[in-house]
């Protein structure tokens, strides 16, 4: 009780490992959820991407099993190097270009991501199943 209402270190990378995963969990359940899969590869293909279907399913599955790898705290390094490339090559395929902001300020910008790969950065230091 003496550190109401922060957590330990350790309490806290675990609650920033899991949040992070269900980020990932839910961005490609809702992906496959509303059917977005052939318009997401399409833009992959716009983009200069063969096969951008096959692409996005490759991203959809990679972000199910490495979101759930990474929950229960297995090969953190690993899946947080894999995120943080997803994320760069999102950042200069799609948000660079909508600006720096998500919300109130701009639509779509870099900040979402960007913030994303410094939580992905710690938990990789951490490397270890706490």
């Amino acid at each position: 009780m003496n550190s109401f209402p922060f957590l330990s270190l350790e309490k806290s990378l675990i609650v920033l490992r899991v949040s992070v995963a269900v980020i990932f969990l839910s961005h490609s359940i809702v992906r496959i959820a509303n059917s977005t899969i052939p318009q997401f590869g399409g833009f992959l293909e716009s983009k200069g991407f063969p096969y951008g279907v096959a692409w996005v399913w490759a991203i959809t599955v990679f972000e199910i099993f490495g979101g759930i790898l990474l929950a229960l705290g297995f090969f953190t390094k690993w899946l947080s190097l894999g995120f943080i490339l997803m994320l760069i090559v999102g950042i200069a395929l799609i948000h660079a270009s909508l600006g720096w902001f998500v919300g109130e300020h701009g639509t779509g910008g870099s900040e979402y991501s960007f913030i994303l790969i410094m939580a992905l950065l710690v938990i990789s230091a951490s490397d270890k199943r706490i």
